[in-house]
């Protein structure tokens, strides 16, 4: 990676200090950063798109390393102080605006993307991590991979297997649609203000239509939802309204076991059964 623009400290330009009611934290660690870098390995032509730039920690190193990339960022006090500095590391496309709000699959063909798929990268607000890897989701046939800094304890949901206590809904959801590796963990003094909590980078790589499997998509979800909506129910309760007991059995599924017991596998299992009636 170029060195010759350090990000060990904000670019000129940024003088507004992390607003904690957007969940800012500033990452400005050069090795953390190089490692980062490192785990996503650009490579030409791909379409790169960072969600919160902020302060361009992560930002400008990537371009250096790829040349162009596409950023979202929803503070407007970042986004002239983002595109001033970029012009010194490549080319910046900034969107003003919530990711929440952006079409990752229209956003990939505006972009040409390899394949038709962008790779997202990130380090995500604590606050809004779940309804970002939610929306990634919706958009996963559009998207070749992802790399997001998250909360440690976030990413040891997103990973974890059945049995585990920190087993549940997000933990189901990603795992159905993506596979989910836990890279690094990242210290609290890697940011500017500091979290008073570990973080830890991850890998989400789609899985391909075909392997997912999954009927009936909004099914399965409410499923999911209704399954760990009260986790110390068994199936059998938490599933009432939407599958009797023998449904539940007839997928293999003890209706007296709870959801953090039953394997991913065996819940597309279950929603492909009820889906087909």
């Amino acid at each position: 990676m170029n060195r010759r623009h350090p990000v060990d400290a904000a670019a000129p330009g940024f003088h507004a200090g992390a607003k904690k009611h957007l969940g800012q934290n500033f990452l400005h660690e050069r090795g953390v950063i190089a490692k980062i870098v490192q785990a996503i390995d650009p490579q030409p032509g791909d379409a790169l798109v960072e969600i919160g730039p902020g302060q361009g920690a992560l930002t400008f190193p990537l371009l250096e390393r790829h040349g162009a990339l596409t950023a979202i960022e929803f503070d407007r006090d970042l986004h002239a102080p983002l595109q001033a500095a970029a012009r010194a590391h490549g080319e910046l496309r900034l969107i003003e605006g919530d990711v929440l709000g952006v079409d990752f699959t229209a956003l990939a063909a505006e972009l040409d993307a390899p394949g038709g798929r962008i790779r997202l990268v990130g380090n995500l607000p604590y606050n809004l991590s779940s309804p970002i890897l939610f929306h990634a989701l919706a958009h996963a046939g559009a998207i070749a991979d992802m790399h997001f800094m998250l909360q440690k304890e976030v990413v040891e949901r997103m990973a974890s297997a059945h049995g585990s206590k920190v087993y549940g809904r997000l933990t189901v959801m990603l795992q159905a649609f993506a596979t989910v590796t836990p890279l690094f963990t990242v210290p609290p003094g890697a940011f500017r203000p500091a979290p008073k909590v570990d973080s830890a980078v991850v890998r989400l790589v789609p899985l391909p239509v075909a392997q997912v499997g999954i009927h009936d998509p909004a099914l399965f979800a409410h499923v999911i939802r209704a399954a760990f909506g009260q986790r110390r129910k068994t199936l059998r309760n938490a599933l009432k309204g939407l599958a009797d007991a023998p449904a539940i059995e007839s997928a293999g599924i003890s209706a007296d076991a709870r959801a953090e017991q039953i394997p991913v596998a065996a819940f597309v299992h279950l929603a492909n059964r009820l889906a087909s009636g």
